[in-house]
């Protein structure tokens, strides 16, 4: 395992991390403007005129609640692209906006990989990095529990002109699909994992990251062999430790050989250039 890596999300044309601090960020998706609480943004912002669309203020609870507030009326949904892709931003319940732009410099190593290559994208909401790296070449699988998730990333792919791409779009548990597919005796080129801390399957199966995580990274690695390409896993749990899911990472790879990289995941803000961080990764590759 190599030593502890950033990686960085830089802006671009429909995306950027304007201005942060005093516990809170200010973004453009596109032309709405949003602030959202951002607990890792402890220093002063670089200007006290945040001017935003919307503002989402948080619930007493600890498990993500809240609610929007709007400034100017924002539409219920809007298009955006990253390359030639396009999906929809919108106001979500969850604080986020449909999809995590901080995934942007993971998308884009994937997509140097994925040429002909048989992709399973475990957790994959609504389908940016699916269609990013259908869009470069590869066949895709893509879980998500959620329906309505699925059925979004359907329609982001209709957007993008991608509709009749080699991608299945499955409702399904994580751990009970990856498990079948063992069975099965399938194989991929690629894995994605990008799990919750906590979430609930289609059939109320609960997954706990701390729980659950190592037994379906075991059953990932047996969906891969001495041909396949990468696995890459980002966590939002800020109580783990990008050492402690490299070393994991590390220990189920290890009879591929290969290289396993992991460290932070950051987005660059515009006023200042300063790196707010976001998640942790391990990536395996070979």
């Amino acid at each position: 395992m190599t030593d502890l890596e950033t990686i960085v999300a830089e802006p671009w044309v429909d995306w950027g991390l304007i201005d942060s601090g005093h516990g809170r960020k200010l973004e453009r998706y596109g032309k709405v403007r949003v602030i959202r609480p951002e607990p890792q943004a402890m220093w002063a912002p670089a200007s006290d005129d945040w001017r935003a669309d919307a503002t989402f203020v948080p619930g007493s609870d600890e498990e993500g609640g809240g609610r929007w507030v709007q400034d100017k009326p924002v539409p219920k949904s809007w298009p955006l692209g990253r390359g030639d892709v396009r999906f929809h931003a919108s106001l979500t319940p969850f604080r986020h906006l449909g999809f995590f732009p901080d995934m942007a410099p993971q998308w884009d190593w994937m997509r140097d990989r994925a040429d002909d290559a048989d992709i399973l994208n475990l957790f994959g909401y609504t389908g940016v990095g699916t269609l990013l790296l259908s869009e470069a070449g590869g066949r895709l699988v893509h879980v998500d529990a959620s329906k309505k998730s699925v059925d979004g990333g359907k329609a982001n792919a209709a957007l993008s002109g991608l509709e009749d791409r080699p991608i299945r779009w499955i409702v399904d548990d994580a751990t009970k699909f990856t498990a079948r597919e063992v069975r099965r005796g399938r194989r991929y080129d690629g894995i994605l994992l990008d799990p919750p801390k906590f979430g609930r399957g289609p059939e109320g199966e609960v997954w706990r990251l701390e729980e659950h995580l190592a037994p379906l990274l075991a059953d990932c690695r047996k969906l891969l062999d001495e041909n396949s390409r990468f696995l890459v896993l980002t966590v939002y749990a800020v109580r783990m430790s990008a050492l402690a899911i490299g070393e994991l990472v590390s220990q189920v790879m290890a009879d591929l050989g290969g290289t396993v990289e992991c460290g932070e995941m950051a987005v660059r803000e515009e006023a200042r250039g300063l790196l707010l961080p976001t998640a942790i990764f391990a990536r395996w590759s070979r």
